[in-house]
């Protein structure tokens, strides 16, 4: 049995993890915090509250955020410069550790950091074995020959903390709505969609107003979101082919959260984690960024050959075979 487990990881640690993939979803997340220091100014961020008469917050641990080693002012065009260059996915293994610091400042320091920041803070710093190990100019990059098997083991160890941890999230948010009379009897939605601050847009009333008007349309909606978190909870343990459709889930989900309720940043770093989760990291997106405009006029750039090519000449990344002979598949 040990033999064959060692063999299992010795055939994962051989695929890269280094790939866009992991990349989109890093941006990602730096764009959630980045997208709040952008739109809101310093005195909306960080003000005193009941029980918080200093700010921004130093207290404890606190006191080594950036927002209290720097003066706030400063502080908060820092952190916008670091969070633009994770984003941008220049060098990950230097600008890992600054991303994570500036997402614990912000979640430490500001007055009201949402569950965005929260979890931000978490999936950066479990990024860190990941980003650290990656050798790569730029994230976006194709992945490289592994060469440094320890550093693999170590990133793979980390994606799995990543997953454990996002499917912890969707199964804590799934229960906590159980335990709340509103979300049981299907009607919580009818609440938050109406209210004033988070409800639903103008422009959306009109298709919205009488769905949520109908028991039996409150009722879906509301469980429906919830019966989407009990699923992604299941995607820890999901097979491949079942993922694709977990993460359109998802995605469906915090895209609906961020139209009707506003919460940008959330969904924004929400989709990184959705995508670290269930988007298969050994299996690079296919078409870059830089040369989206190229395959839209129907030629290929330089070097790079069709996709069609490359699946019918390349094996698929997702199995590779071990000493003992056997393919491994990264879980």
């Amino acid at each position: 049995m040990l033999n064959r487990l060692g063999s299992l990881v010795d055939g994962i640690v051989r695929i890269s993890i280094w790939t866009n993939v992991y990349g989109l979803a890093r941006t990602m997340v730096a764009i959630g915090t980045l997208s709040t220091l952008l739109a809101s100014d310093t005195s909306a961020l960080f003000r005193p509250a009941a029980g918080i008469p200093d700010f921004p917050f130093c207290g404890g641990l606190a006191s080594a955020s950036l927002f209290c080693v720097v003066e706030v002012d400063l502080a908060h065009p820092i952190a916008i410069v670091i969070l633009l260059l994770a984003a941008s996915g220049w060098r990950p293994r230097y600008t890992a550790l600054p991303h994570w610091w500036v997402t614990v400042s912000f979640q430490a320091s500001a007055t009201i950091p949402d569950g965005g920041d929260q979890a931000a803070t978490v999936i950066t710093l479990l990024l860190l074995p990941i980003a650290l190990t990656d050798g790569r100019a730029w994230h976006w990059q194709r992945p490289r020959a592994i060469t440094d098997v320890v550093g693999s083991l170590i990133a793979w160890s980390a994606l799995l903390m990543i997953r454990i941890q996002v499917a912890g999230i969707y199964l804590q948010a799934s229960m906590a709505k159980l335990g709340r009379e509103e979300w049981a009897d299907g009607t919580a939605l009818y609440y938050w969609l109406s209210d004033p601050l988070f409800g639903m847009p103008g422009w959306a009333a009109p298709i919205l107003g009488p769905v949520l008007a109908n028991s039996l349309g409150v009722t879906m909606l509301t469980w429906g979101s919830v019966a989407i978190e009990f699923a992604l909870v299941l995607g820890l343990v999901a097979r491949r082919p079942v993922r694709p459709y977990l993460l359109a889930a998802g995605l469906a989900l915090h895209l609906s959260i961020a139209v009707l309720m506003g919460l940008g940043s959330f969904a924004l770093v929400m989709i990184g984690c959705l995508l670290l989760y269930l988007r298969p990291l050994d299996l690079p997106i296919a078409v870059q960024v830089k040369q989206t405009f190229v395959l839209l006029a129907g030629r290929s750039p330089i070097g790079v050959r069709p996709v069609q090519e490359v699946l019918q000449q390349e094996p698929s990344p997702r199995r590779t075979p071990t000493h003992s002979g056997k393919a491994a598949e990264v879980p």
